[in-house]
């Protein structure tokens, strides 16, 4: 998500910082600003918007006269953000400071338990300027310098300085993902930073070290790195670097040597984009887990401006959404009828608005949009809230249209997707769709504490199982190479799988311009079948034999029935099922998952296996024709 440098050196770090946030552009951001220490005050600048907007800020205020050594101190950082707490506006950019100025901190991640430290601090009487969690790291930091300079502690500060204390203190009382920066306006030279479930690499150089989210910022300074472990505090100054973890205690991180290109730096290594973007999904998919559940455990959405009783009075809710969305939104029918019991539709959103439906106060419409900007889905949402609808937006950018004219939000955080072809936002849109479902299940008491939590303990285990499917994806890849050539791949899928079979097709259609369809199985008798002929390749996603034994059954069937009629079978099955293994030309094993969570994983090997036919048929697999990310335009 966010974009994270930090450099102690000789050099302004004004220049570094600005040069290393340009290179991690890619990774998106809707606001951006710089903390540097000059003498012994800290200087910042931030502005809402792009690059550009700070660069006229701080040139602004250098014609002033009033930059107050921005421009020439040799210590830094600088951030840009994605929103997740608070909507992308100055104030809420980053670095935040403590309430003395002494203390400049950045933050990547998501801080869980940031409203109850929030209270504290409120409590003790600091007034915060933000409405993001990432503050309150400022203001704890301050505090805990307070009482170090002043009180008898055990906690080792002779080898790393106060501020290096302080952090680890802090982070013992975070919960959450993080990675944080901390500049300290009586430490010069110094900068500290800290990880937790989120990336930081340390950028080792002659004389000047840095810090980073990801290689790219600094590549051009240099090739030598090292990879902070979970749980770990790092010190950096012009001299050298230390790490320790969280409660003092001498660490190591993994050092190598950066042996890729800038353009590929910011890739990760990976020849596309989409395939980091696939890579991701793990962390992505915990990402959108991470602060939805409170101590009772209820289930948390971002911003509700609907009661409760406004939710039990739902009678009827419509999905709308497009491409890739809907296919999310076709899966959250079964899980949303499933588990409340409401009946469900999904429409197309461009569709919509033009077939009259019917809609009243007690109908709930769920608007799902990874850019909270498509214009089809937008539209249908103004005409949800004509006829008096409430309206749920799904979301992965904060302060969008869509969630800005929504009555609730629940964001995804997939981070910025540079790809066309979506791949993380689908799995984090699934993963908030059953929130959704068990949130409103919750609310309308159609399941107990126990029973929620026992789906949530299973969407925990996700990220996890889509880990373990990555690492088997090289017969995959192999396939797809095999097939390039192919006229035609069909897609075939029951209950779940059938919208995991449409965004399979989708993919392939997007990425490698070939015709791809997909089908409910049921219905190839009743004529797509004609469309087999010897070495068809069928990609079939096979339903679990636990779960849904009777649609495993019939889905073997159809096996049977196309591998008759000369059909090339790609089977993608869990593991331990045996009974489809006779019919399967090419099998693809994924975990034994809960079936109503089956599409997490069913979904990864057709994003790779589109992926890699689109590569091996020479096409741009993150920039594919005719297409945009964002759709603007009905």
């Amino acid at each position: 998500m966010c974009g994270i440098v930090g450099y102690a050196g000789e050099r302004p770090a004004l220049q570094i910082a600005l040069g290393g946030l340009r290179r991690l552009e890619y990774r998106g951001y809707d606001s951006a600003g710089v903390a540097v220490v000059d003498g012994h005050e800290v200087v910042a600048c931030k502005r809402a918007g792009k690059l550009a907007n700070l660069e006229q800020a701080v040139a602004e205020l250098a014609a002033a006269g009033a930059d107050r050594g921005l421009a020439t101190g040799a210590t830094g950082i600088g951030h840009t953000r994605w929103a997740t707490h608070g909507g992308p506006t100055d104030r809420n950019a980053h670095p935040h400071l403590s309430a003395d100025g002494r203390i400049a901190v950045i933050h990547n991640g998501i801080i869980e338990n940031f409203a109850k430290l929030r209270a504290e601090l409120e409590a003790a009487g600091v007034e915060l300027a933000s409405d993001t969690d990432s503050e309150c790291v400022a203001h704890l930091l301050s505090a805990e310098l307070a009482e170090l300079a002043t009180a008898d502690h055990a906690e080792p500060v002779a080898a790393s300085g106060e501020l290096a204390a302080a952090m680890r203190r802090v982070c013992r009382r975070l919960e959450g993902a993080f990675t944080l920066l901390a500049v300290d306006a009586t430490a010069p030279g110094v900068v500290v930073g800290a990880r937790r479930d989120s990336p930081l690499v340390v950028g080792r150089g002659e004389g000047e070290n840095f810090l980073a989210s990801d290689v790219s910022a600094f590549i051009a300074h240099t090739r030598e790195a090292v990879e902070l472990g979970q749980d770990q505090v790092v010190v950096i100054t012009p001299a050298g670097v230390e790490i320790t973890d969280f409660a003092g205690r001498p660490a190591k991180g993994r050092d190598y040597h950066i042996d890729w290109d800038a353009a590929a730096a910011e890739k990760g290594g990976y020849d596309y984009f989409m395939l980091k973007e696939i890579a991701e999904q793990p962390r992505a998919v915990a990402d959108t887990l991470l602060g939805r559940f409170t101590e009772q455990g209820w289930i948390m959405l971002d911003e509700v401006r609907l009661s409760d009783q406004d939710l039990r009075d739902v009678d009827k809710v419509f999905i709308v959404a497009c491409g890739t969305a809907y296919h999310a939104g076709m899966v959250a029918k079964y899980a949303i009828e499933h588990w409340t019991r409401i009946p469900c539709e999904v429409e197309l959103a461009s569709e919509f608005r033009y077939r009259d439906p019917v809609l009243d106060r007690s109908t709930l419409v769920v608007a799902i949009s990874q850019s909270g900007e498509t214009m089809d889905t937008l539209m249908a949402l103004r005409h949800a809230k004509d006829q008096k609808a409430r309206v749920l937006a799904i979301c992965n950018t904060n302060g969008s249209t869509i969630p800005r004219e929504s009555d609730a939000v629940l964001y995804t955080h997939a981070g910025p997707e540079v790809a066309v072809a979506s791949t993380k936002a689908f799995l984090t849109q699934l993963v908030a769709c059953y929130l959704v479902g068990l949130h409103l299940a919750q609310v309308r008491g159609v399941k107990f504490a126990d029973e929620v939590a026992a789906v949530v303990s299973q969407l925990q285990a996700m990220p996890a199982a889509v880990e373990a499917v990555l690492e088997t994806m090289e017969p995959v890849r192999h396939l797809a190479r095999e097939l390039a050539a192919a006229g035609s791949v069909l897609f075939i899928g029951r209950h779940v799988g059938y919208p995991v079979a449409l965004e399979g097709a989708l993919k392939l259609k997007e990425l490698a311009y070939m015709h791809a369809e997909g089908f409910a199985a049921g219905e190839l008798k009743h004529g797509p079948i004609a469309l087999i002929d010897q070495g068809t390749p069928v990609v079939c996603v096979v339903p679990s034999p636990v779960g849904r034994g009777v649609l495993h059954d019939k889905m073997v069937s159809n096996l049977q029935e196309i591998r008759a009629r000369g059909a090339r079978t790609i089977v993608i099955a869990e593991e331990g099922d045996e009974a489809v293994t006779p019919y399967a030309d090419h099998l693809v094993r994924v975990p034994v998952t809960p079936t109503l969570l089956a599409p997490l994983v069913a979904t990864v090997p057709l994003q790779v296996f589109a992926c890699e036919i689109a590569a091996a048929r020479g096409h741009d697999v993150d920039q594919p024709r005719n297409l945009a990310k964002s759709v603007t335009v009905e």
